[in-house]
């Protein structure tokens, strides 16, 4: 450095285009190429506010920068500023804390709703299940055909009348009133009643049929005929109006055939009926043979035998 020259070491006369002037080539300047274009010029970094203007130097502003983790002394949180966030957190309620507003699901209401509709389910199954045994025995059971062995119950079917012209009635098995073992079948052949319907397991002391008939023009003898089948001489107890006949019904093998369905025949008594309403009944009593199958009866006026 020479007397009278200070060098590019203030602002003013640290010129980077003074390579363009007559007296920045004087003084041996050159195109940049690393520093401010003058020799011996070194390129100095400074940091941001530390260069100096006008004999002054800028003060830094420094960072505020804290420890990771720890708050920023200038932050200021929304809870100490006027009207800010309140300083303390509220409690969250919890469901079915406390009493009334608030509450969790009412479980025992929804309890007794559903116990409720399993009560009416099991109800309503169980009235379809009597209905439906109730229909089972009116018809004789499900797929019953009339081959089987029926119990049979009072019905006002068993009650006839004379017609209007006089004539007397006939009653077939099935509308018969039943009582003791008795029932209905169908499986051996020959029976003149419909459908080849008869009545069996009469060979119970208590079981056989009542009749009763209605209209009986007079006062008199009447016959009663019976259609029936067995296999050995049978006889029942013959019962007119709560009365027993003087004799038994008797219900003999006419045929001398040892098969049911060959065996088929009829026999008759010679009661006295009253005018009105009377009722009869063919019963196994002590001392009878009633291994028989009975499929009809029937009346006529007067000591008749056919």
């Amino acid at each position: 450095m020479t007397p009278g020259d200070n060098g590019a070491s203030t602002p003013e006369d640290d010129d980077p285009f003074g390579y363009l002037y007559a007296d920045g080539q004087a003084r041996g300047a050159q195109p940049p190429s690393g520093g401010y274009g003058y020799p011996n010029s070194v390129s100095r970094v400074r940091s941001v506010g530390e260069r100096t203007y006008g004999g002054q130097q800028a003060q830094a502003v420094p960072q505020q920068q804290g420890t990771y983790g720890q708050p920023n002394a200038h932050y200021q949180a929304p809870e100490t500023l006027p009207g800010g966030a309140p300083t303390t957190r509220q409690p969250i309620q919890q469901p079915g804390a406390g009493g009334g507003r608030g509450r969790g699901p009412n479980t025992k209401g929804l309890l007794i709703g559903a116990i409720a509709v399993v009560a009416a389910v099991v109800i309503g199954i169980s009235v379809a299940m009597i209905n439906g045994g109730d229909d089972d025995k009116k018809s004789g059971g499900a797929g019953a055909s009339p081959a089987q062995s029926q119990k049979a119950s009072p019905s006002p079917s068993s009650t006839s009348s004379v017609s209007s012209s006089g004539e007397l009635p006939t009653i077939d098995a099935k509308a018969l009133h039943l009582d003791g073992t008795a029932s209905l079948a169908s499986d051996v052949k020959g029976a003149q009643a419909a459908d080849g319907i008869y009545v069996t397991n009469l060979n119970q002391a208590g079981s056989g049929v009542t009749w009763t008939v209605n209209g009986i023009p007079e006062d008199g003898v009447y016959t009663i005929f019976a259609h029936y089948s067995a296999v050995e001489d049978g006889k029942m107890t013959l019962t007119v109006n709560g009365k027993p006949f003087g004799s038994k019904f008797g219900l003999k093998n006419w045929t001398g055939q040892s098969d049911p369905a060959n065996a088929w025949t009829h026999s008759y008594v010679w009661p006295n009926l009253k005018k009105g309403t009377n009722t009869i009944s063919i019963t196994c009593g002590d001392g009878d043979s009633c291994n028989v199958l009975l499929d009809q009866l029937w009346l006529k006026k007067g000591q008749v035998k056919n």
